[in-house]
């Protein structure tokens, strides 16, 4: 696998490199800018939604280069109305009249029947083209896929985190499964905190996590979250080293078995 090259996000279609970026940690126009160069074009504008994402896609689409982007806004309203009203004023702080994906976020039994009905609306309107769902209820993706409700999912995949592999990637259809984004490749840091891995082991680095992740052939997007140009810079070095070997990626899991069974279950 070349990390560096693109993929199709599951039955989308949809183009997207293997990094995606979100906008909650505060990273500056500048560092989403650096990553789009770089091929990093799912843009995830999560919540809350800091400026400097909204600032680097008003730019890259005043370059022309809209149609080179896959932006995905996020609603965890359960209000229908509400829904509607926060996701449509999303769009005006970026200029936009739709984006390519709804995500429903933090879903653990299947959205309401009204939460649904108004996201069908939405679409219907041309508001965004692909309806996504994330959670952390492993066993709801594949009996949602089964009824092709969604287009992609987010889901929780890290090294600690290892039950997606058996309890949702492979119960997916690979010719028309929808697309898979992961996050919290570095289990909400605790894999790259000196404190939490096993004494005497050298932590993870944010780029071991995501190159964890996407080892694994399931995963077509696995998410960052920078705070800064530097970290950004960290997360995009993964591109380039690529997937894991054998011994690293033996060392990674050891690592995130520690981790998991010494820092709490977080579901």
């Amino acid at each position: 696998m070349d990390l560096n090259e693109k993929r199709s996000l599951g039955k989308t279609g949809l183009l997207v490199g293997r990094l995606g970026v979100a906008s909650g940690y505060g990273a500056s126009a500048e560092a989403y800018e650096m990553a789009f160069e770089r091929g990093c074009n799912y843009f995830y504008w999560s919540s809350p939604r800091k400026p400097g994402m909204g600032e680097a896609i008003r730019n890259i689409c005043r370059q022309g280069k809209r149609d080179e982007l896959v932006i995905v806004l996020q609603s965890y309203s359960r209000s229908a109305r509400l829904m509607e009203y926060f996701f449509t004023k999303g769009l005006k702080d970026i200029g936009l009249d739709s984006v390519d994906v709804l995500l429903l976020g933090w879903h653990n039994s299947a959205p309401w029947k009204r939460i649904m009905a108004r996201a069908r609306q939405m679409q219907e309107k041309g508001m965004f083209r692909h309806l996504a769902l994330s959670g952390h209820n492993r066993g709801l993706f594949p009996e949602l896929a089964s009824q092709g409700s969604f287009d992609l999912f987010h889901l929780r995949y890290n090294a600690a985190h290892r039950g997606a592999e058996r309890e949702i990637f492979a119960k997916l259809d690979p010719p028309q499964r929808p697309g898979l984004v992961s996050y919290t490749a570095t289990r909400w840091g605790h894999l790259i905190n000196p404190k939490k891995v096993p004494p005497g082991e050298a932590p993870l680095t944010s780029s071991d996590c995501y190159r964890f992740v996407l080892s694994n052939p399931a995963v077509d997007v696995c998410m960052c979250g920078p705070a800064d140009v530097g970290e950004m810079a960290a997360a995009l070095h993964t591109l380039d080293a690529g997937p894991l070997d054998e011994t690293e990626m033996a060392r990674v899991k050891s690592i995130g078995d520690y981790v998991h069974q010494h820092s709490g279950k977080f579901w």
